[in-house]
């Protein structure tokens, strides 16, 4: 009887012991990967998104007194690519909103004039 016990305490020893040494594993869901590049050929930028899990993916342009100029659907699917011209926005300041998945990333672009050419800069 003795034995008994003794080994019923130690196979519990050994039990806790194991599972107190294996860290718990937490799943964390990562966000959305987007980029903007420019283009090489136009006066524009495209915009990557990368997603881990498929989704709508949109883009919205808005001018600087908060109106939405141009609204645009990339993909529903995990991967998406899309390039944007310039060259026929009027010279300001421009908002450029991503949204995927919940997550929402904002880029600021300066349009302007440069040797009688259509311009534009990122500002952050």
């Amino acid at each position: 009887m003795k034995k008994s016990i003794t080994l019923a305490a130690l196979l519990l020893a050994l039990g806790t012991s194991v599972f107190a040494a294996v860290p718990a594993v937490k799943i964390h869901k990562s966000n959305d990967e987007v980029s903007f590049v420019p283009l090489s050929t136009e006066k524009g930028f495209a915009v990557k998104v990368s997603k881990q899990e498929p989704g709508k993916s949109m883009v919205m342009v808005y001018d600087q007194d908060k109106n939405v100029i141009f609204k645009d659907v990339l993909t529903k699917g995990t991967e998406a690519e899309k390039g944007y011209i310039l060259t026929s926005l009027d010279n300001g300041d421009y908002t450029i909103e991503v949204t995927s998945n919940k997550q929402d990333v904002k880029k600021h672009v300066h349009v302007y004039e440069e040797d009688q050419k259509k311009s534009y800069i990122f500002i952050d």
